[in-house]
């Protein structure tokens, strides 16, 4: 049985690794590229590649390890990942709260952003408005997509979540809100 101090040990040599990984990734990816789509190039074909990069956004914000979403699909405009249906995420009813949901919505908005903003804006959410449509009580697939050029100004980015059958139990839009960089 591990004592307290030994888990301590691991779970620190477990964050100096994880570290280590994100140093390597990130001298390893080209200045003049868009670092997020590289990574994603770089680890898509890597057994446990996309949960890596997941995690590693995921502690650039980390309200999102609330929900632990993985990333599946990642292109200019587009970005796709699935949440777990678990008790740490389920409301009084057994199912996936709306709000976690909204929490995976702007995760895979801003791994979009991030991977398609042009080099020289930079955006910010401006705000968020969504339906709620059915129950959710299976894991969930998040979906966010661009339709249209990146401007100075309003940008709306469609979010979806779909339960494992396909039906949609959330949909909406998130604002961004897009400016030149200074």
């Amino acid at each position: 049985m591990f004592t307290r101090l030994k888990l301590i040990q691991i779970n620190c040599k477990m964050s100096n690794l994880f570290n280590t990984l994100v140093q390597d990734l990130k001298k390893s990816i080209s200045p003049q590229g868009n670092y997020v789509l590289s990574a994603y190039a770089k680890l898509k074909n890597i057994p446990g590649g996309l949960t890596i990069l997941s995690k590693i956004v995921s502690r650039k914000a980390p309200y999102f390890q609330t929900v632990n979403p993985i990333i599946r699909k990642l292109e200019r405009n587009y970005c796709e990942a699935r949440m777990s249906k678990n008790k740490s995420v389920e409301n009084h009813i057994g199912t996936v709260h709306v709000i976690a949901i909204c929490n995976g919505l702007e995760y895979v908005m801003g791994v979009l952003a991030e991977a398609s903003v042009p080099a020289h804006l930079r955006w910010l959410p401006k705000g968020m408005q969504v339906d709620y449509l059915a129950k959710a009580n299976t894991d969930i697939q998040l979906k966010a997509v661009v339709e249209g050029d990146w401007k100075t100004g309003d940008l709306h980015v469609n979010v979806q979540a779909l339960r494992e059958d396909g039906v949609v139990v959330v949909q909406g839009i998130i604002t961004l809100w897009v400016t030149e960089k200074k």
